[in-house]
């Protein structure tokens, strides 16, 4: 079952979970980064495309060090930046986050740490949990040389690791702009506790990254 399925299906809010959804995939704890991001004071953004936009807000919402978690679109046009002409798959769009973080508190390299630990599965080609298409590929979207070098060498990174059984298929995107998605969108998990979706997929990786990332762990919820 898709995403927008359980958007629109009244009978998805509550606690039960259709026959169709499989298992939420096993968090893990990727390795630190070899190189480590060196960024000037003050806040810098960095945009992340790993699946439904929920649960990858949720996470970074839940950082020490991010100062807001945006959803949105990026891939395609300003024009074409709207959820249900996205969920079709033929926009060029991801379903991403705009991050925007305090390199002082948490930098770049750890921010994609926690993305590939509890976020997104890097070996998933066109889909995350339930969801498939081409809106729901996993890519960095670096803002900056420094950003660039240190997502293409942490990528290089695990793929040597060999965490996960498939290959690395995780792209790194040219920035084509960023347009925030509606504000139902905004804040989802944080607003809808209870939905079918959060409890089953984007629940378990906020608890995942409070159990492996306990220091960079906050309990509040940062709103968008």
């Amino acid at each position: 079952m898709r995403r927008a399925q359980w958007l629109l299906a009244p009978l998805l809010l509550t606690f039960a979970v259709p026959a169709c959804a499989a298992a939420p995939e096993p968090a893990l704890r990727a390795p630190e980064a070899a190189l480590r991001s060196s960024e000037p004071a003050g806040p810098h953004v960095a945009i992340f495309s790993g699946g439904c936009f929920w649960g990858i807000e949720a996470v970074f919402s839940h950082l020490r060090g991010v100062r807001s978690a945006v959803s949105g679109y990026h891939g395609g046009t300003r024009a074409s930046a709207r959820y249900e002409t996205v969920s079709g798959g033929r926009t060029g769009h991801a379903e991403s986050v705009r991050v925007t973080y305090d390199p002082a508190v948490i930098r770049y390299d750890q921010l994609l740490r926690v993305f590939f630990s509890v976020g997104a599965d890097p070996t998933l080609l066109n889909r995350q949990g339930p969801d498939e298409g081409t809106q729901y590929r996993s890519a960095l979207v670096p803002l900056d040389p420094d950003q660039r070098r240190v997502a293409q060498a942490y990528l290089a990174q695990l793929g040597g690791a060999r965490l996960w059984r498939g290959p690395i298929v995780t792209r790194i995107e040219p920035y084509t702009g960023f347009y925030p998605a509606e504000a139902y969108h905004q804040d989802f998990a944080a607003k809808n506790p209870d939905h079918g979706y959060i409890r089953f997929w984007d629940a378990p990786k906020v608890a995942a990254l409070r159990r492996l990332f306990p220091d960079l762990y906050k309990p509040a919820f940062t709103r968008g």
